[in-house]
């Protein structure tokens, strides 16, 4: 799926619906370098580089993992649609705000069903692009994201089941 079109300068070497880890993410964006540890914040990371917003979002969380504060509810609502809650601090006015509402940045969401699997961490599974549909509230602030291609129904079902 590559991703040229960011900007003249970048191609992301990432497919849809493929499972990847965070850092293999990062690396293909360029933000992972050796040596370094990106700070990703609550599961967002934006690349000024290529403008695009990446939502690592768990749609299982537990409280072993995360605070009260990140506790958000992040579920499929169908193969076509993404219910996702921003930070717990942003506002519908704020800038980081303002670009997810206003279509600024692109945004990338890579989903897992849980933070661990039988061998550590679980891959994210990119989801591919979304553009907003609704948004409603603020701290956070509760958005539906249409998927560019519908999620595979496997997936769906799956993350479907962690939320029923």
């Amino acid at each position: 799926w590559g991703m040229s079109g960011c900007n003249d300068l970048h191609e992301v070497p990432l497919h849809v619906h493929a499972a990847y880890s965070r850092d293999e993410i990062l690396a293909a964006f360029g933000i992972l370098r050796p040596g370094e540890r990106p700070n990703v914040r609550e599961g967002v990371k934006y690349d000024a580089a290529t403008n695009t917003d990446l939502f690592f979002i768990t749609v299982h969380k537990t409280e072993d993992h995360y605070s009260p504060t990140t506790m958000y509810r992040d579920y499929p609502i169908s193969r076509e649609l993404f219910h996702w809650e921003s930070q717990s601090t942003t506002t519908q006015t704020s800038p980081t705000g303002r670009r997810y509402l206003d279509g600024a940045s692109r945004v990338l969401l890579f989903v897992r069903e849980r933070k661990s699997s039988a061998v550590g961490a679980a891959p994210y599974h990119f989801l591919g692009p979304a553009s907003l549909v609704e948004a409603r509230g603020e701290r956070p602030i509760s958005i539906t994201w249409p998927l560019a291609v519908p999620m595979p129904q496997t997936f769906f079902d799956a993350a479907s089941a962690l939320v029923a």
